[in-house]
């Protein structure tokens, strides 16, 4: 059997993630069991809602101190105990922070990159791609002509948010970090304006641009950025809460928006949890691969090469550090 490493974490995260926070371990290959197959990773996804599970904060649970990190990946069929999975197969599965995993077989997917590159998988064909489709076409009841606010727009479910919405002849407003995400934000993803919330001030940009006010907002961040947007609402605006990407490192949860402002904007206030909407899966990847190959859709990865710094580039991403969609090239 080959041998194999895994990160594992090693403490508990206090504020913003740590490289020493994590640990790169030799640990055994697994032997898959009927049913399973042993697989090689080659992409993986980092999330950062792994934070939350790190301080056991996150719907789908704790990750406990010396465990594997969980994470998404895109692994090659090195082994296999299903006929449904044979070797040499593509599959996207929960493989985790290592270079082989033993997976169940009814547990993974075939991987379907519509003729694009795999790695899209995990990003805007994947749960990013998934959670925007979902946000705006199912909650958000986004119509022509809405002014669209998203913050955390440069990521890979903000930019997916702002240009699903653009291509339904919404008008759409980006907050990022920084003027080189603002402008990739307008000039390769297409938004009619985004602010940059670490030189400009919000408020001030919001009340320029949107003097009407926002029809739907997009948050990926919570904090002061939410209380900015929702001081900005329109009559009839809708908010979609999926993200607290400015809360995740905090220790304590801070105070939230003043209720009042949603009584007077008569706005409707809806949680995405992606989970809800897997029935969207396929559809959502074929529009956005559609958009893609005709040009009308841009999309960014930012990737790691190597198991050995994922931990640094967990943190990069935790810190606002990444641009675009965090991967780990883990395998050929």
């Amino acid at each position: 059997m080959p041998e194999n490493q895994a990160v594992i974490l090693k403490k508990r995260c206090a504020g913003v993630p740590a490289v020493t926070d994590f640990d790169l371990r030799t640990v055994p290959t697994p032997d898959p069991a009927d049913g399973e197959i042993l697989v090689e990773n080659i992409y993986l996804s980092l999330d950062p809602y792994l934070r939350g599970r790190i301080a056991g904060r996150h719907i789908s649970g704790a990750i406990a101190v010396g465990d594997t990190m969980p994470g998404e990946t895109v692994a090659r069929v090195i082994g296999s105990n299903s006929d449904a999975c044979p070797v040499g197969s593509l599959v996207t599965g929960h493989g985790g922070w290592q270079r082989y995993a033993a997976l169940a077989a009814d547990a993974v997917k075939p991987v379907n990159s519509h003729g694009l590159a795999e790695s899209l998988t995990l990003g805007v064909l994947g749960m990013p791609g998934l959670t925007a489709y979902a946000g705006m076409t199912r909650l958000a009841e986004m119509k022509k002509g809405d002014t669209v606010l998203v913050s955390a727009a440069s990521g890979p479910v903000g930019s997916t948010v702002g240009q699903v919405a653009r291509l339904n002849g919404c008008r759409v407003i980006g907050i990022a970090g920084g003027a080189d995400k603002c402008a990739w934000v307008t000039d390769k993803a297409g938004f009619d304006a985004c602010i940059d919330y670490k030189a400009e001030a919000v408020r001030d940009r919001l009340a320029a641009l949107a003097p009407d006010g926002i029809d739907i907002y997009f948050d990926n961040v919570g904090g002061d950025i939410l209380q900015a947007a929702m001081e900005h609402m329109a009559v009839g605006a809708r908010v979609v809460l999926c993200g607290l990407m400015a809360q995740y490192n905090a220790e304590d949860t801070p105070p939230g928006p003043n209720p009042g402002l949603i009584i007077k904007a008569r706005a409707t206030v809806r949680g995405l949890v992606v989970y809800d909407h897997w029935d969207l899966a396929e559809d959502a990847a074929a529009a956005i691969a559609g958009w893609i190959r005709q040009g009308q859709f841009a999309c960014l990865e930012d990737v790691t090469d190597g198991l050995e710094n994922a931990a640094d580039a967990f943190v990069r991403l935790m810190s606002g550090g990444n641009f675009g969609k965090a991967l780990v090239k883990i395998g050929a």
